[in-house]
């Protein structure tokens, strides 16, 4: 069975957002958007709902953070080679978002973090596919004997 993910992102501008993430290179849904969200389709079975704060406040009782001020997650996604990392960063900054903080090398993974116009926080990883199938401690090991 295939599951989907739907991570959900209050907005205060959404013809905003859906700009910027069509700046990504991903799509609108539109049979899920309408003037309160936007279904923004990153791969087959990842999605954000990108949702206005006045209807992202009536699925809950809590109160919703300023992402500008306030983390409450980082949406993290993978990406195929370090080049791909690099261009889904500049395609950010081009649509409107800002580089986070400086990229992250750890030789086996190299990451870069981005925030969307509304301060959401996103970040672009690679991970060295050995290092993905045997975990970065074995990774480390197989480094240092020169294999």
């Amino acid at each position: 069975m295939v599951t989907s993910i739907f991570v959900n992102l209050p907005t205060s501008d959404l013809e905003r957002s859906k700009a910027f993430y069509s700046g990504l290179g991903w799509g609108i849904n539109p049979l899920f958007s309408d003037e309160n969200a936007a279904c923004v389709v990153i791969d087959e079975n990842l999605y954000l709902m990108v949702l206005t704060r006045d209807f992202f406040s009536s699925f809950t009782d809590k109160p919703i953070v300023d992402p500008k001020t306030a983390l409450q997650v980082e949406t993290a996604f993978s990406r195929d080679s370090r080049a791909d990392v690099d261009a889904i960063l500049e395609k950010a900054v081009a649509a409107g978002g800002t580089e986070h903080r400086e990229p992250q090398d750890y030789g086996f993974m190299y990451a870069r973090d981005f925030e969307d116009p509304d301060g959401n926080l996103f970040s672009a990883l690679w991970m060295d596919p050995v290092a993905a199938r045997i975990g970065p401690e074995a990774f480390a090991a197989l480094q240092s004997t020169g294999v």
